[in-house]
């Protein structure tokens, strides 16, 4: 057990001594609240104390990340963060809280890539052909989102950037009604969500191009990156991970790291994570501070230069 191996040095800090608050920015039922409660059931077991779930949804996740960051950095409260952490500082003119400074990041636990669907009418079956198609009709294909600032928005304005095309945006409110847009043919192109978008592929009510991460899925082994279509800068996978309040102590943080790490290879987890078409991507938690400074920046150019905003 993890409080076994933190008591073990004379002068080490004791940890876990009571159950541990995982924070979760969202309302049950998403992506981040199921890998939190995947977690956290065999976190439990090896740190051998509770770990009680507090969903904190509201505020495109601001109210959540607040009551982490001003949380006591003894390691005891912990908070699910996802791509979101790295665009909100952009797409809001003021934060209660600075989303790198006032957080000690742990680990990141798994990412989800999305994928680029069109609608069969438009007649391309490549990225390349979408872009030539786009370029001879600037201004005329109309791409949905889920909304101004969200993940489908940026990953489409990323896309937009690295292969110069001009498109129409149609934000939504929500992933239902934008792929509802997409599927009428209203809209021609989307991002979306590789669990929620592949029963319309399979159906054949729309045609996918390629998938937003870095490697290919699982779950779609023939559908090629954006980067292998020609376009190797490109990367917009959806990532979550664990970050606790700023000035947690580094032992506490790694022994975090060590039983967050050794929760991921639980067959409970692997088979939840898979079934939601995201894979385990742990790393240390420097590397995850590295990571997390990087995407900043990286989503902070492309709202900039998308005008997007939440307030």
């Amino acid at each position: 057990m993890l409080g076994a191996l933190v008591d073990a040095g004379a002068g080490e800090i004791a940890f876990p001594t009571r159950p541990v608050r995982f924070i979760v920015p969202y309302a049950p039922g998403g992506g981040a609240d199921t890998l939190a409660r995947s977690v956290g059931v065999p976190l439990a077991e090896i740190v051998g104390q509770t770990v009680v779930i507090d969903n904190r949804g509201g505020g495109g996740t601001i109210l959540g990340s607040d009551i982490a960051a001003k949380a006591p950095p003894d390691g005891h409260t912990i908070i699910m963060i996802t791509s979101t952490h790295a665009v909100v500082s952009s797409l809001y003119k003021k934060l209660p809280y600075d989303p790198i400074a006032d957080f000690s990041p742990v680990i990141r636990v798994a990412s989800a890539p999305n994928i680029l669907v069109v609608h069969p009418s438009i007649g391309v079956s490549t990225v390349k052909e979408l872009v030539a198609l786009a370029t001879s009709k600037p201004g005329q294909l109309v791409y949905a989102s889920s909304g101004n600032g969200g993940g489908s928005h940026l990953a489409m304005e990323l896309f937009r950037s690295v292969t110069h095309i001009d498109l129409i945006h149609v934000p939504h409110r929500g992933t239902g009604p934008a792929m509802i847009d997409l599927l009428s043919g209203q809209a021609k192109l989307m991002f979306g969500g590789l669990i929620g978008t592949l029963p319309h592929v399979k159906s054949g009510r729309l045609k996918t191009l390629a998938i937003s991460s870095a490697h290919r899925s699982q779950l779609l082994p023939d559908v090629p990156t954006i980067a292998e279509s020609g376009y190797p800068d490109f990367e917009a996978a959806t990532w979550y991970g664990v970050a606790a309040p700023a000035r947690t102590p580094i032992p506490v943080i790694n022994k975090l790291n060590q039983a967050i790490r050794q929760a991921l290879q639980d067959r409970r987890f692997s088979q939840r994570i898979t079934s939601q078409g995201a894979a385990p991507s742990p790393n240390s938690p420097a590397e995850f501070a590295a990571f997390i400074k990087t995407e900043v920046a990286k989503w902070g150019k492309v709202v900039r230069d998308a005008g997007a905003h939440a307030d």
